[in-house]
Formats: C-alpha cells, sequence, structure tokens
C-alpha cells in the first residue's frame, strides 16, 4: 500500500480547520464536539485504522470518543495496565510516536498487543489547554510507514483544536469540576518534567531520551509515569 502524505498545499486542508473552527465555538455537548474532531482527524490523515480521545477524570483516564471499537480496546488496555503511550501523554503533554513492530519499544507489552491486532504504529498527543494536560488524542496506524512529520504537525494542531473544546467545557459545564481535574493534571506534568530534567543531567540524553527511561521504569516498577517521576524528584531532594 502506498503512504499518501499530506500535500504541502494548505488549501487542501483549510476547509477542515474551518469546520474545526466553528464545531469548537458551537455550542454542542464537549463529547459531540470530540467525536466531530476524531472524524475529521480519520478523514484527512492518511492510513489511519483509528482514533480516540483520552481524558483525565478523578485522576483516571477514560476514553471519552473513538472512530471504531480498535482504539478503544487498545485505550483500554492500557487503562488496565496503568501504562501506556495514550495515558503517558495525557499525563505529560508529550508526543509519543511509536514504532510497534520494531525493537526497543518503551513499552513491550502493550506493542505486542498492538501488534496482535495490526496496528503498527501509534501517535497519542497531550491536549494542551493554558499550559495544563488533561488527555489526549490517539491515532492508530496499520501501515509499513510511520507517520509522516508534516502529518504529526496536523495532529498537534487538531490537539490543540481539541484542548480548546476542553477549556469551553470546563467554562460552561462542571466548571469547578473540571478545573481541579485540569489543576491534578497540571502538579502532575510538573513532577515529570523535574523528573525529565534530572535524568537529562544524569544521563547527558535528549529530552526524549529521558522520557523513554522513565516510561521503561514506569513499567519496570508496574507504577504510573506520574508516581515514578515523583520518587526520582523526591530522591534528588533528600
Amino acid at each position: 500500500m502506498t503512504t499518501r502524505q499530506p500535500s504541502s498545499d494548505l488549501s487542501d486542508v483549510q476547509p477542515v480547520f474551518a469546520e474545526l473552527s466553528k464545531i469548537v465555538l458551537g455550542n454542542d455537548p464537549l463529547d459531540t464536539t470530540l467525536q466531530r474532531i476524531a472524524e475529521l482527524i480519520k478523514q484527512v490523515i492518511p492510513d489511519l485504522a483509528d482514533v480516540s480521545v483520552t481524558l483525565i477524570e478523578n485522576d483516571k483516564p477514560r476514553t471519552v470518543v473513538f472512530t471504531g471499537p480498535l482504539a478503544v480496546n487498545l485505550d483500554e488496555r492500557q487503562y488496565q495496565s496503568g501504562y501506556g503511550p495514550c495515558t503517558d501523554a495525557a499525563m505529560s503533554g508529550e508526543t509519543i510516536a511509536i514504532a510497534h513492530a520494531e525493537e526497543g519499544s518503551p513499552y513491550p507489552e502493550f506493542s505486542r498487543a498492538a501488534v496482535a491486532r495490526g496496528v503498527t504504529h501509534t501517535v497519542s498527543v497531550g491536549l494542551p489547554v493554558a499550559q495544563r494536560v488533561i488527555g489526549a488524542l490517539n491515532l492508530y496506524l496499520a501501515t509499513g510507514e510511520p507517520m509522516s512529520q508534516a502529518s504529526v504537525d496536523m495532529v498537534e494542531t487538531f490537539a490543540s483544536y481539541a484542548g480548546v473544546a476542553v477549556a469551553n467545557a470546563a467554562l460552561y459545564h462542571s466548571t469547578a469540576d473540571l478545573a481541579h481535574h485540569m489543576q491534578k493534571a497540571m502538579q502532575s506534568r510538573a513532577v515529570i518534567e523535574q523528573a525529565k530534567g534530572i535524568i537529562m543531567a544524569q544521563r547527558r540524553c535528549t529530552d526524549q531520551e529521558a522520557f523513554a527511561v522513565l516510561a521503561r521504569m514506569s513499567q519496570r516498577q508496574n507504577q504510573k509515569l506520574r508516581d515514578v517521576a515523583q520518587g526520582i524528584v523526591t530522591k534528588v531532594r533528600e
């Protein structure tokens, strides 16, 4: 199968972004808005098998919308184990792109489960809301080629629209509850960033390499990414 790359002519996607703006600024319920965003992503990004959106509520991740059963199945697998690219992206704000068929995945168990279901690559992007992270946009691909950087950039743009939709929901629906969740997510992200900085200084590695170290420690110790990060920060302060 030939991998189609997004056109460098942004006029091809301008109507989509115009529709996104109308959706985000509309009065539809949050789940309806996020569902339409997921469907538009699947429409414009080539070779996608499924798309989902994870939100953190009461310190627990859940899939609020999805374009097919594959996405929600693999999302739920990550929630049950307590770690995976979608949960870690939701907590950290990172963009996590994984080639699951290749050796060295920071999520070996999840990678095996993904490949068994025909998924070769995933991309999870944290949803940014005023420097806070309350969820992630998750893409599942069944193709031999990784997603192009142009497509990743486009997904990050979609994630920013989804973040605005969530922020709007905070203004008009259950503001206090959602603000509380966002505050907890912000605190988690701050700890993760501190731990990454410590690892980068100790190992003289890049930001991405430091995050991969955290992800591996999370699985090896069977702890959430945030808890592993907190342990590293606490140990340095002692």
